[in-house]
Protein backbone atom coordinates (compact mmCIF):
# COMPACT_ATOMS: atom_id res chain seq x y z
CA UNK A 1 0.00 0.00 0.00
CA UNK A 2 1.33 3.42 -0.84
CA UNK A 3 1.66 5.95 1.91
CA UNK A 4 1.71 9.72 2.25
CA UNK A 5 3.47 11.71 4.90
CA UNK A 6 1.33 14.00 7.00
CA UNK A 7 2.28 16.39 9.75
CA UNK A 8 -0.58 16.90 12.20
CA UNK A 9 -1.06 18.70 15.48
CA UNK A 10 -2.98 16.98 18.27
CA UNK A 11 -4.30 18.20 21.58
CA UNK A 12 -2.00 17.29 24.46
CA UNK A 13 -4.46 14.80 25.98
CA UNK A 14 -4.77 12.91 22.69
CA UNK A 15 -0.99 12.89 22.31
CA UNK A 16 -0.69 11.31 25.77
CA UNK A 17 -3.19 8.62 24.77
CA UNK A 18 -0.82 7.60 22.00
CA UNK A 19 2.20 7.39 24.32
CA UNK A 20 2.21 3.58 24.65
CA UNK A 21 1.31 2.82 21.03
CA UNK A 22 4.18 1.33 19.00
CA UNK A 23 2.94 2.12 15.49
CA UNK A 24 1.10 5.41 15.88
CA UNK A 25 0.52 5.84 12.15
CA UNK A 26 -1.23 2.49 11.86
CA UNK A 27 -3.25 3.13 15.00
CA UNK A 28 -4.41 6.54 13.79
CA UNK A 29 -5.20 5.20 10.30
CA UNK A 30 -7.35 2.43 11.79
CA UNK A 31 -9.15 4.92 14.06
CA UNK A 32 -9.94 7.13 11.06
CA UNK A 33 -11.21 4.15 9.04
CA UNK A 34 -13.42 3.07 11.92
CA UNK A 35 -14.79 6.60 12.39
CA UNK A 36 -15.56 6.88 8.66
CA UNK A 37 -17.24 3.47 8.68
CA UNK A 38 -19.46 4.54 11.60
CA UNK A 39 -20.35 7.82 9.87
CA UNK A 40 -21.18 6.01 6.62
CA UNK A 41 -23.36 3.55 8.53
CA UNK A 42 -25.19 6.38 10.34
CA UNK A 43 -25.79 8.17 7.02
CA UNK A 44 -27.14 4.97 5.50
CA UNK A 45 -29.44 4.40 8.47
CA UNK A 46 -30.76 7.97 8.18
CA UNK A 47 -31.36 7.52 4.44
CA UNK A 48 -33.13 4.20 4.99
CA UNK A 49 -35.32 5.66 7.73
CA UNK A 50 -36.28 8.55 5.45
CA UNK A 51 -37.09 6.15 2.61
CA UNK A 52 -39.24 4.00 4.90
CA UNK A 53 -41.12 7.08 6.15
CA UNK A 54 -41.71 8.21 2.56
CA UNK A 55 -42.91 4.75 1.51
CA UNK A 56 -45.25 4.58 4.50
CA UNK A 57 -46.71 7.98 3.59
CA UNK A 58 -47.21 6.88 -0.02
CA UNK A 59 -48.92 3.69 1.18
CA UNK A 60 -51.22 5.71 3.43
CA UNK A 61 -52.07 8.15 0.64
CA UNK A 62 -52.88 5.23 -1.68
CA UNK A 63 -55.05 3.68 1.03
CA UNK A 64 -56.94 6.96 1.49
CA UNK A 65 -57.64 7.12 -2.26
CA UNK A 66 -59.02 3.56 -2.29
CA UNK A 67 -60.63 3.58 1.18
CA UNK A 68 -64.20 4.06 -0.05
CA UNK A 69 -63.78 1.44 -2.76
CA UNK A 70 -62.46 -1.08 -0.28
CA UNK A 71 -65.64 -0.69 1.77
CA UNK A 72 -68.05 -1.07 -1.20
CA UNK A 73 -70.71 -3.60 -0.43
CA UNK A 74 -69.64 -4.13 3.15
CA UNK A 75 -71.90 -3.32 6.01
CA UNK A 76 -70.46 -1.50 8.92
Amino acid sequence: MSTARLNITLPEDVYRMLAGIQNKSSYIAEAIREKRHMEDRENLNRALAAAYREAALEDYETYKVWEDTLKDGLEE
